[in-house]
């Protein structure tokens, strides 16, 4: 042993005495009777790694576990890399790619001549995985010249990857290598397949669901959820990306290269605006028929909301209907009775932090074409006020509201339900760094906050970044389970963003300390738009949603 060769261990709060050159894994058995579960990865001085991970000096570790949120991504891109290894088997030759989690999992699909896989070949691949998984293969990381990899590449058939590799200016690449095949991540996997036996494999749709262990319950698969709604939207979007060409990172990189992203921007935009124009005729021909007098927006943090109320809004006015429009906020209750949260904090995601009964009420007034007073939320003091603003409809005039839950039916359940159109707003990015790796909706939103606190509010990554596991769960709670209310869904994400997004929240990122737990996140979404080239904002229109988030848009805030 090395002398004075140790490593401190945040789950047991002590240092430990270690060999150079042990690895993660081989320093958890000596402590596995006093940690209560089984890792699948580790923080090593605030950054994932994997379990094979050799030590040589000192430093602080953490092990983490499935269900941590590092853990799950560790899980769940193994997984992605053990059905890539049984389609190998099976089906040699054939494309598989992973487009985007929905229904509690990850949508996949076989891209080879149009091709639907029969439910007895899905049955099949996931008896190979169970195989694969009993046979307890390791996953060997490797590092070589990038030059080299994109050869082996090549040779594997996964044009993705060569056109990404190909566009990155980065001298070494990592993959790992699982028996005869080869693959990347961008992040570290399990050290072999008996470590994944929590999954399942069904039919869905035009392909295929993966799903990983269940959060609640390690040991066990999720389970699906309806999401009929959403897979449409998905698809719709999916079908535009084909026909503009564009599905992957490495072709994005090589259209900026060329100095062909104008034209992208201009159609992504061009897109946007049909969207808001659809929907905008949806709730003018329900509006005529004698319903829609309220519209409401919903959605997750940073989705675009308030842009797409705008506009939406702007698109109204040009079908002859004026929206008038109410702020939920202004419907908190008094601060004294506002609902805490676990941590005893004021919870005002909570849908109880609002006046349902006095909203309701006014709502109800409106709509029979009175003259209502109208609350103001005083901020400083913690109360409701009324200032002397009134609100009254008049002809094609129509109620507008954006917040988290206008797809809860309790929040206006004494409206007739013919009277709403529930609008949800997500960016549900299709974009892939590559076939076996999407770009997550929820990394989309977090670089989007990121960089919006930082500019307008003045809050640092970290603070973005530590805030964000209390607003997924609040999403988790009060707007996921609400999304299928909608009449329709509105995808804010634009093919383009974040290789523009890359320049604002690269700089942000770094400035995270390297001492602190936030440093994991940062550090990951580094990596993660280090795949991406920079786009720069001048063709970018002043009233594009993602202007909300970088600044310059003709809109007020």
């Amino acid at each position: 042993m090395k002398e004075d060769l140790q490593v401190y261990c945040m789950n047991t709060q002590d240092y430990i005495d270690i060999d150079g050159g042990d690895t993660l894994l081989e320093i958890y058995d000596t402590l596995s009777t006093r940690i209560p579960f089984k890792p699948v990865c580790a923080l090593v001085n605030n950054k994932v790694e994997e379990l094979n991970y050799h030590v040589y000096a000192n430093k602080m570790v953490e092990f983490m576990p499935v269900n941590s949120s590092h853990g799950i991504r560790v899980y769940v891109h193994s997984l992605c890399m053990l059905l890539y290894k049984a389609i190998e088997d099976l089906y040699p030759g054939k494309r598989l790619r992973i487009e985007h989690s929905i229904s509690g999992g990850f949508y996949c699909k076989i891209k080879h001549n149009n091709e639907i896989l029969c439910p007895d070949a899905i049955a099949k691949i996931k008896q190979r995985m169970s195989e694969i998984v009993e046979q307890d293969i390791k996953f060997v990381r490797r590092e070589r010249l990038t030059t080299d990899v994109i050869e082996m590449f090549s040779k594997q058939g996964l044009a993705d990857k060569v056109r990404l590799l190909s566009s990155n200016n980065s001298l070494y690449t990592t993959y790992y290598k699982l028996d005869n095949i080869i693959d990347s991540y961008y992040g570290p996997l399990v050290p072999s397949t008996g470590y994944l036996k929590a999954f399942d494999l069904i039919p869905y749709k035009e392909g295929m669901l993966l799903l990983g262990p269940d959060k609640n319950n390690i040991d066990v698969p999720r389970q699906t959820i309806p999401m009929e709604k959403m897979y449409k939207a998905f698809t719709d979007y999916v079908k535009f990306y084909d026909i503009v060409r564009l599905d992957d990172v490495g072709t994005l990189n090589k259209v900026i290269s060329e100095k062909k992203a104008p034209l992208l921007i201009n159609v992504a935009e061009a897109l946007h605006d049909k969207m808001f124009s659809r929907i905008a005729d949806d709730i003018t021909r329900r509006y005529h028929e004698g319903g829609a007098r309220v519209v409401l927006i919903a959605g997750p943090s940073s989705s675009g909301k308030t842009t797409s109320s705008k506009r939406l809004a702007i698109q109204l006015v040009t079908n002859y209907i004026i929206p008038k429009v109410i702020s939920l906020d202004n419907y908190f209750v008094d601060r004294a009775h506002t609902p805490r949260d676990e941590n005893g904090d004021y919870d005002y995601e909570s849908l109880y932090a609002l006046d349902l009964e006095q909203f309701n009420k006014d709502l109800k007034a409106l709509i029979a074409g009175e003259e209502v007073a109208m609350p103001t939320y005083n901020f400083e003091t913690g109360e409701r006020e009324y200032r002397g603003d009134t609100l009254k409809l008049g002809e094609n005039n129509i109620l507008l509201m954006e917040g988290i839950h206008g797809l809860n039916p309790e929040l206006t359940k004494e409206i007739p339900e013919e009277m709403k159109f529930r609008v949800y707003v997500s960016a549900l990015t299709t974009l892939s760094i590559d076939d076996h790796n999407w770009v997550s909706t929820s990394d989309n939103r977090l670089l989007r906050r990121i960089v919006r606190d930082y500019k307008y509010r003045g809050a640092s990554a970290q603070s973005s970044i530590a805030r964000w596991p209390s607003v997924r769960r609040g999403e988790e709670k009060w707007i996921f389970p609400y999304q299928e209310n909608a009449d329709a869904m509105f995808n804010s994400s634009l093919l383009f963003e974040l290789a523009v997004m890359k320049d604002f929240a690269e700089p942000i990122l770094k400035q995270v300390p390297t001492n602190v737990p936030e440093y994991a996140e940062a550090n990951r979404l580094l990596r993660f738009l280090s795949y991406f080239k920079s786009l720069d904002t001048s063709n970018i229109p002043s009233t594009s949603l993602l202007r909300e988030f970088l600044g310059g848009s003709s809109f007020t805030y």
